[in-house]
């Protein structure tokens, strides 16, 4: 593997620990907000590292779509419509943005995509340490 690659999980792994903190310790509004900016981290390094792993192996994908479709069809995500589902959520954070709404999503980050993230790094750690 490229050094980039193991760069990127790095920067990956710190930011799914503080997601995961975020998310056991969320109990006021202001702490859901901190780990929703989180998640919005999370989901940048995640695309990015994908789309890294991939161009390592010859595959080429330039936007997060993309790269969580190669992703799941390379074995390293778990549920594709999670992922996909992720993509206009954090859409959503970031364009749109209501009160109401980011609490929906902030449930769907602590409920599924937090074990989404972390399964994503598991698998691409294994691939990396295998090779």
């Amino acid at each position: 593997m490229r050094e980039r690659v193991k760069r990127h999980l790095e920067d990956f792994k710190k930011a799914l620990t503080n997601l995961e903190d975020g998310v056991r310790q969320s109990d006021n509004d202001l702490t859901i907000d901190g780990t929703i900016k989180r998640f919005e981290l999370c989901y940048e390094l995640s695309w990015k590292l994908i789309k890294e792993y991939l161009a390592d192996m010859g595959i080429i994908c330039n936007n997060p779509r993309d790269c969580f479709k190669s992703a799941f069809a390379n074995g390293l995500l778990d549920n594709e419509e999670t992922w996909l589902k992720m993509i206009e959520d954090r859409n959503y954070l970031v364009h749109t943005y209501t009160f109401e709404k980011s609490r929906e999503i902030f449930e769907r980050i602590r409920d599924f995509y937090a074990d989404s993230l972390k399964y994503l790094f598991i698998h691409i750690q294994q691939k990396i340490v295998g090779d």
